[in-house]
């Protein structure tokens, strides 16, 4: 059986580590964005055979020139927009700085990677994942920059699925609740919270519904799929 080539972004950890974990497993190749070469040396000893490729998503504008210098993979199955950031507060005290990096990494690099590769996408008829989150459909106090740029995420992926669908792309958007991730952690720490990982998704499951999304048969796409903890938790 064929090996399947995915490109994923965030592997270094959370929900972004447990799908590339997984896909290593099964023996699949794997391509895992760093934000630079200490990164990407980390990542290609923790997956030894992966391939990595360095740009850094706070800098959308340099990933088209980030990627010119570097090899690419010449067909991509799926394209797994895993990476975010997160950064609370209210509206009155958020700065243009705290805004532009938000919606930099959490919107603008995932857009633009995704029309970096479309080539490839095209051609194999690949998925593309948006893991999104709960606040890229509610919108809650404290949340406002991190809620916009998950709410722009989705209509980012509903775009693209209808000027793709006819190229044989399948577009999934993922709406975890909270998961027990390092994001999760500082979450916790800006809202003063002690932090209990057993009250949240394991980022594993999380994977599993990726995995879901991206082996299910040509016939059928998963759009849009939204997780919340379950009554054991």
């Amino acid at each position: 059986m064929a090996t399947s080539t995915h490109v994923i972004t965030g592997a270094g950890s959370g929900i972004g580590a447990a799908v590339a974990e997984r896909l290593f497993d099964r023996g699949d190749e794997l391509w895992l964005f760093a934000r630079n070469a200490g990164r990407a040396k980390e990542l290609a000893a923790r997956f030894p055979g992966a391939r990595t490729l360095v740009g850094d998503l706070a800098e959308p504008e340099r990933l088209s020139w980030a990627l010119d210098q570097q090899t690419l993979p010449d067909r991509v199955d799926s394209l797994l927009h895993v990476a975010g950031i997160v950064d609370l507060g209210r509206v009155g005290e958020l700065t243009p700085r705290v805004w532009n990096r938000t919606l930099a990494v959490n919107l603008v690099a995932p857009a633009e990677l995704t029309r970096l590769f479309l080539p490839q996408l095209r051609m194999s008829r690949a998925d593309v994942v948006f893991v999104n989150s709960g606040a890229g459909l509610n919108a809650h106090a404290e949340w406002s920059a991190y809620a916009a740029s998950k709410h722009g995420l989705k209509a980012l992926a509903d775009s693209l699925r209808h000027e793709e669908h006819g190229n044989g792309v399948r577009v999934t958007s993922v709406y975890p609740a909270r998961t027990a991730t390092p994001m999760q952690v500082k979450v916790h720490q800006q809202e003063g919270k002690e932090y209990e990982p057993g009250r949240w998704i394991d980022p594993g499951s999380v994977a599993t519904t990726i995995l879901t999304a991206i082996d299910l048969p040509r016939d059928a796409e998963i759009n849009d799929l939204t997780m919340r903890p379950g009554a054991s938790v």
